[in-house]
């Protein structure tokens, strides 16, 4: 017997090495250092730093080489330069009110009752991406009423167009991001009508899908210069062009600077107030 019982004897043995070592946890989990996130990240800050730190000293730079602040003081003096700032204002203003009210429900709708089309909307809105906006406004003003050429509000018509893939891909990427289905269902339930679902269920759960596209609008329309020029308006970007006051490329440089920066505090101010009111409901 000792002679058959040897081969199953070595298979043991041969078993019991190949079985797997069991790992021991220290408690600390182990990180990997990924060095070249933080290379992506430095070249990143500096391509889009580096412009503006020499777009500031540009502009604050005197002739004998000293800083100070008089082109910003300057700046509200220049000629023309508070209507085309308030110009582009009103036109960021009725830019994000139409755009929200349309991508809205749309949006909402397509997730909703028709999430086939949803390629087909991801077709559709990058189109204003692949077609020039030259061509946009050329097509417009051949055929947009005389009333409405009067107008910078065509100017707002157009800008949502321009705006509709930062729109919504952002509240695409909210709705996606929670139960909307289940959550409209429970409105219905309890007998909410659909825009009481909108407005009290819906629009509460995405709202930063909606700061992230109202900002996005207003960036852009602040920094259109190809439809305003064609349409014969002046807003702040046609205006940093067209300039020609004494010491100008100081003062147009400022102005961009200005807009950049004030656009960006913007951002952080609404991104800042939103997570304050998530920490507030969540506690």
């Amino acid at each position: 017997m000792a002679p058959l019982d040897a081969p199953s004897a070595g298979l043991d043995l041969l078993a019991e090495e190949m079985a797997p070592v069991p790992s021991f946890s220290t408690g600390r989990p182990r990180r990997r250092v990924r060095w070249w996130r933080g290379v992506v990240l430095v070249v990143t800050g500096a391509f889009f730093l580096i412009p503006i730190y020499a777009g500031l000293r540009f502009s604050f730079q005197g002739v004998n080489g000293h800083y100070s602040l008089s082109t910003l003081q300057q700046l509200p003096k220049a000629q023309g330069f508070t209507a085309a700032l308030w110009l582009s204002t009103k036109l960021a203003i009725a830019t994000v009110l139409v755009a929200v009210a349309l991508m809205v429900p749309t949006t909402v709708y397509v997730h909703l009752r028709l999430p086939r089309l949803r390629r087909l909307m991801d077709f559709i809105t990058v189109l204003p991406i692949v077609i020039p906006p030259i061509v946009l406004i050329a097509g417009v003003l051949a055929v947009a009423p005389l009333w409405l050429k009067a107008t910078p509000y065509l100017l707002s018509l157009m800008y949502v167009i321009l705006a509709m893939p930062f729109i919504y891909r952002s509240l695409d990427a909210g709705l996606l991001a929670i139960d909307l289905k289940t959550l409209s269902e429970a409105s219905r339930s309890l007998g909410g009508r659909w825009y009481s679902t909108l407005a009290r269920v819906i629009l509460p759960n995405i709202r930063p899908a909606l700061i992230s596209a109202a900002v996005l609008t207003l960036a852009m329309v602040f920094g259109e210069y190809t439809m305003a020029s064609l349409d014969l308006w002046t807003t702040v970007p046609v205006w940093i062009v067209q300039f020609n006051g004494a010491a100008n490329g100081h003062i147009q440089i400022a102005a961009a600077m200005a807009g950049l920066v004030v656009t960006w505090v913007v951002l952080t101010v609404i991104v800042s107030l939103d997570r304050s009111q998530r920490r507030r409901a969540r506690g």
